[in-house]
């Protein structure tokens, strides 16, 4: 899963960019020593197998993805901490997910329930809000709508359900009172409550094989271990609390994904998946938890993690890819309407690559979402299509072949979507109606200059001197109409003049539009 390596293909990842998926390595956190158990004893689930294999960050290598329930895989997906506005950090890592949760919905069938935790409440939120002088709730609130604006903004499908930490104290309280009944936790006279990590033994260290280091403790902690973590945190003056077996106080961060998650799935959950910062200690902690409370050896069963892996030359020849497949479409929407000209096209080719490049996509993504080998079959793909629409200036020799150029079309648009990306024709707007007024005046304009332009390239029926001035005199309409064509491409719109008595147009993003006018 989240590839960033490749083997000899088309280039750099620049689909995996547009993808948002890359690999990435794991390494040891510094400072903290491997214990060597990571991975050990993985139990292979029962259940649907779905056909995949992804990278399973308990146990360091590919293994086939096996969901519990044929109806719907479980899934738990550790949402933000709303105290500020989300991050470049937050949009690498739901892009992704959510990418990965299309592709196994829509191409290989499973259906998901994803729960999704929003904490709303902790120290980071308090500070935030002490200093704004609004109240924590009224601060979270305002940053949880923001984060799941900014979600919608980048086409992220939401969870299932969204659980807020706030909304379920009661349960986490249980959760708490569970742990100590099976004397994997205490309580102390401050009113806190510390998970044992020492009661664990060598079962801590699942997930990234390492215990916490000595960490220097404020002189009045209350802990019996410096390692020991805390579940319930007793109030402090002024702090937002609720009432406890333990006196007023509030739940330590690492209690409440284990707490949220076994409410809705439970003791057993297919998959958990959050950012590499997050896998310790959290997620290390939230096995801890889980698998004391439910008194299970494997509580969850595919844990899945992103790291950033941005950079701007990446992003801009993702654009440029995608700009590019995007231009193929519209020359192939060009052909499958009789405006763009060509030689005879090897039909029978484009069936087979077709064919060849979906059974290529769906095996790569089977392979832990393998994007290198997706990017090079999907550019092959567009290659052979292009060098078929080589335009000519002859009639075409033999029947024309419309039919295998929408069948591209169609794949690369419903593959697109599945991913989240839309390659559909810009020249289709919905909206109010001054925007389609203004696409039809476009239209208008592109029909005149398309007649101007006609005219001035028809051979004059004069010959000698005669023809030459006639010529002459035209040159200027030809003149007219690439500076029409110059203007509009500064405002967006790009004009292609397929042949003498054809023209097409198409919007252009920003990008491409302060470079087309920069030239």
């Amino acid at each position: 899963m989240l590839r960033t390596t490749r083997g000899p293909g088309l280039g750099p990842p620049l689909l995996q960019a547009a993808l948002g998926l890359g690999r990435a390595g794991w390494h040891w956190p510094a400072g903290r020593a491997a214990s060597g158990g990571r991975g050990r004893a993985w139990l292979q689930p029962t259940g649907r197998e779905t056909g995949v294999q992804v990278y399973n960050s308990l146990t360091g290598r590919k293994e086939p993805l096996i969901v519990a329930h044929a109806e719907a895989a479980s899934w738990y997906s550790c949402g933000p901490t709303v105290y500020d506005h989300a991050h470049l950090g937050h949009a690498c890592s739901y892009v992704r997910f959510d990418i990965i949760r299309r592709i196994l919905t829509k191409v290989f069938g499973c259906s998901i329930v994803m729960v999704m935790g929003i904490t709303d409440v902790d120290d980071k939120i308090i500070k935030r809000a002490n200093e704004m002088n609004i109240s924590p709730a009224s601060l979270a609130s305002l940053y949880e709508e923001d984060f799941k604006q900014d979600m919608a903004a980048l086409k992220v499908l939401p969870p299932t359900v969204y659980l807020r930490v706030t909304e379920n104290i009661p349960q986490i309280i249980s959760f708490i009172e569970g742990i100590i009944a099976r004397g994997n936790a205490y309580s102390t006279a401050k009113g806190n409550v510390y998970f044992d990590l020492k009661s664990r033994g060598d079962k801590y260290g699942k997930l990234v094989g390492v215990v916490p280091g000595p960490v220097g403790e404020p002189a009045d902690s209350d802990k019996r271990h410096a390692s020991d973590f805390a579940l319930w945190k007793a109030a402090k003056p002024q702090e937002v609390f609720w009432a406890s077996p333990w006196g007023p106080g509030r739940p330590g961060w690492h209690i409440e994904c284990s707490a949220i998650a076994s409410m809705v799935f439970g003791s057993q959950l297919d998959i958990h998946s959050g950012g590499i910062d997050l896998a310790f200690p959290h997620h290390e902690n939230e096995i801890a938890q889980c698998e004391v409370f439910h008194q299970c050896e494997q509580w969850g069963n595919y844990f899945l993690h992103s790291a950033i892996d941005y950079s701007d030359s990446a992003m801009l020849q993702a654009q440029q890819l995608l700009l590019g497949l995007g231009s193929f479409l519209e020359d192939a929407r060009a052909y499958m309407k009789g405006q763009l000209a060509c030689g005879s096209v090897r039909e029978a080719m484009l069936w087979e690559r077709l064919s060849s490049t979906k059974r290529a996509v769906k095996a790569a993504l089977a392979d832990d979402f393998d994007t290198p080998r997706v990017v090079d079959a999907i550019l092959g793909l567009a290659h052979h299509g292009n060098g078929q629409l080589r335009a000519s200036l002859k009639e075409p020799e033999g029947p024309r072949s419309p039919a295998v150029f929408g069948a591209i079309i169609s794949y690369f648009e419903q593959f697109f979507e599945t991913v989240g990306i839309s390659l559909a024709n810009q020249q289709y707007v919905s909206g109010d109606g001054s925007e389609a007024t203004l696409h039809g005046v476009v239209d208008e304009l592109v029909r005149f200059r398309q007649k101007v332009r006609q005219f001035a390239l028809a051979m004059p029926e004069a010959t000698g001197d005669a023809r030459r001035q006639q010529l002459l005199e035209r040159q200027p309409l030809l003149e007219a109409c690439d500076t029409l064509r110059r203007g509009l491409t500064a405002h967006g719109i790009n004009i292609k003049d397929r042949s003498s008595t054809t023209s097409t147009w198409e919007l252009l993003d920003q990008r491409t539009k302060d470079q087309k006018s920069a030239g």
